[in-house]
């Protein structure tokens, strides 16, 4: 691993003239998440979380039967994550905690010592390299005890979420500038209401999605005036809510209503209500889901009103916009006998719309990905366009591969083609984006593909108990498009 800072050496002394360079200020990190790398997951006192449940209940329900019972083992190798954040020169790393590892009641009663001393010596490891944590409040595990009394359909999650907030705050508070509240909420509530194949499973679209969605909202508005009352004065830092956004265009002309009306269900449930100058639900989708509930007899909209005060509560919860961006879909209403397939997420089975990849994107080894860097660009773009000129943040972009080559060059390609629209949205298009992530710094268990699906730039080898991690290419040109700043296009900088 030391070759690392060699190479980044070598890009200092060979910065190209006239290079494609990021803002001074532009930070460059990598991300994680709990459940996907911690392992451990009944160490100590902590509980059970709903994919520890779902999962071993369920073994089927991932591609290779596996589980995050031991994961990457970043619970106890944590030091040598730590170290390689350090030699890729990462601005920032994004990490997220486990509730139940905190929290094992799930409720501020009891706080776990054993949890508390395992992020304070993540968080204080990651300072002393210089290195900025970004701290993700929840990122999917659920204590079981509390999915038990109804999880993010129950309306108390609020105030539940708000208390596990202030724990945090209280500990953590003091070293940490950036908070996500929640990631990727359409996932929380779509894939696991919607589609029923994340944790915890239920099947119930179109009734518990729009509960969840409601409650995401509430319980992030929550968490955020409550730093922004009593910690922000203290401490100055940001907080905002991570969406997922699969970038959606016409198929044709005649589709692009269709399209937009994808973008304003996924992202603009999730949205909308946080960062419009409006508030409550975007106009097309609360129309168009009141009018079909009227079609379909119920006796009133399935989509949970929003009170005048809910939705002043949740107006301007934010101090940043922050994204996640992985692929993108083409827009169609489907042809007689058509199915929506795979992609009942994001709105599409609601309101009859079939998502599909143009012939010229390049797929990649998991069956929903299709390489569109252009889709990232327009993605900023529509994002500036409806809710204004604020701060964005990326905060997940990467490539999926089945394979553990190190030499990964449709890795490197993925962000070298990626990175470009987001210095193209910057300086071409004025979108003040100024953190990008890289998803992931480790390869680690994703969710229903198990061990199948690689993200990271440090391949991690799970046929071996201590989890042997190895830089690929890919870790190489980050670290040298971080070191310079700048975007490099000479191959031979992939290289160990």
């Amino acid at each position: 691993m030391c070759c690392l800072k060699v190479i980044v050496f070598s890009a200092l002394i060979a910065v190209v003239r006239g290079e494609r360079r990021f803002p001074d200020a532009f930070k460059f990190g990598a991300a994680t998440a709990s459940y996907q790398v911690e392992g451990a997951w009944n160490v100590s006192d902590k509980s059970a979380s709903i994919w520890d449940t779902f999962i071993h209940n369920n073994p089927s329900v991932i591609v290779d039967q596996s589980n995050g019972d031991v994961a990457c083992d970043s619970y106890h190798k944590w030091r040598e994550d730590v170290h390689l954040a350090s030699e890729l020169g990462l601005d920032f790393y994004r990490l997220s905690l486990s509730w139940p590892r905190l929290l094992p009641n799930g409720f501020s009663n009891y706080i776990s010592e054993d949890g508390k001393r395992y992020y304070n010596d993540v968080i204080n490891g990651l300072l002393e390299k210089g290195i900025e944590p970004v701290i993700t409040l929840y990122h999917w595990d659920l204590p079981q005890r509390l999915q038990d009394l109804g999880g993010w359909a129950n309306p108390l999650i609020v105030e539940w979420f708000a208390d596990y907030a202030r724990v945090v705050y209280d500990l953590f508070g003091d070293r940490i500038k950036s908070w996500i509240t929640i990631n990727e909420p359409v996932i929380v509530c779509e894939a696991s209401y919607t589609m029923a194949s994340f944790a915890p499973g239920i099947y119930s679209p179109g009734f518990g999605s729009y509960l969840c969605n409601k409650n995401v909202l509430l319980a992030h508005a929550k968490a955020w005036r409550l730093y922004d009352e009593e910690y922000k004065p203290k401490y100055g830092g940001k907080v905002s809510l991570t969406n997922q956004i699969l970038w959606a265009q016409g198929y044709s002309e005649e589709y692009e209503d269709l399209a937009e009306l994808v973008l304003q269900m996924s992202a603009g449930l999730y949205s909308y209500p946080i960062f419009s100058k409006e508030g409550g639900w975007p106009p097309s989708v609360e129309k168009y889901i009141a009018e079909k509930s009227a079609r379909e007899g119920y006796t009133r909209s399935r989509l949970p009103p929003l009170t005048t005060d809910e939705i002043d509560f949740i107006k301007g919860t934010f101090d940043f916009y922050a994204v996640n961006y992985y692929t993108s879909r083409l827009v169609r209403n489907p042809k007689e006998g058509e199915k929506i397939g795979l992609w009942p997420l994001y709105g599409c089975e609601e309101i009859n719309a079939l998502m599909e990849p143009a012939p010229e994107w390049t797929p990649t080894s998991s069956n929903w990905f299709f390489e569109n860097p252009e889709g990232l660009r327009r993605l900023l773009s529509w994002l500036k366009k409806n809710y204004g000129d604020v701060e964005y943040r990326i905060m997940e972009n990467g490539y999926a591969s089945d394979k553990r080559d190190l030499n990964d060059t449709n890795r490197v390609n993925y962000y070298k083609t990626h990175l470009e629209q987001v210095y193209l949205a910057i300086t071409e298009d004025n979108v003040n984006v100024t953190y990008y992530t890289a998803w992931t710094l480790l390869d680690n268990f994703e969710w229903s593909d198990g061990y199948v699906s690689k993200f990271g730039l440090v391949d991690v080898d799970f046929t071996k108990p201590d989890r042997p991690r190895t830089p690929r290419s890919s870790a190489y040109y980050y670290a040298n498009v971080i070191s310079t700043r700048s975007l490099c296009d000479d191959d031979s900088k992939t290289n160990p």
